[in-house]
């Protein structure tokens, strides 16, 4: 049988249980083009760090999805049309809630546009 530490627990009983903004928000996104060149950053929130060159903007832009892909406003920007399919995905943990994201753009300013900025690395 395995063990589970029962401190977390505990703790909520006695109403010490985290806030929704101290818990663990850790994610790696990655982003693979056709091109077969494969770009990787890990992006820490609360408080912003890790490998993503702008955590902080990615960070606020997440804050304000929830964590949630699907709920990001995209940005309006300009792009070319031209076809080059890059696969995005982002795997981790937002605020102790588990993530699983996939999708595919027809290019690198598409997935830049569409997510605001979270994978422009």
């Amino acid at each position: 049988m395995p063990f589970l530490p029962l401190a977390p627990v505990a703790a909520c009983l006695i109403g010490l249980c985290p806030a929704p903004h101290e818990l663990p928000s850790t994610l790696q996104l990655s982003a693979h083009e056709v091109t077969g060149r494969l770009s990787a950053v890990t992006l820490t929130c609360d408080p912003a760090g890790g490998t993503h060159p702008a955590r902080d903007a990615a960070c606020r832009v997440l804050s304000r999805a929830d964590g949630d892909f699907g709920r990001i406003s995209p940005r309006r920007q300009p792009c070319t049309l031209n076809y080059s399919p890059v696969d995005v995905t982002a795997t981790g943990e937002w605020r102790g809630e588990p993530v699983a994201y996939r999708a595919t753009f027809p290019n690198l300013c598409a997935a830049d546009a569409e997510t605001d900025g979270v994978f422009k690395f």
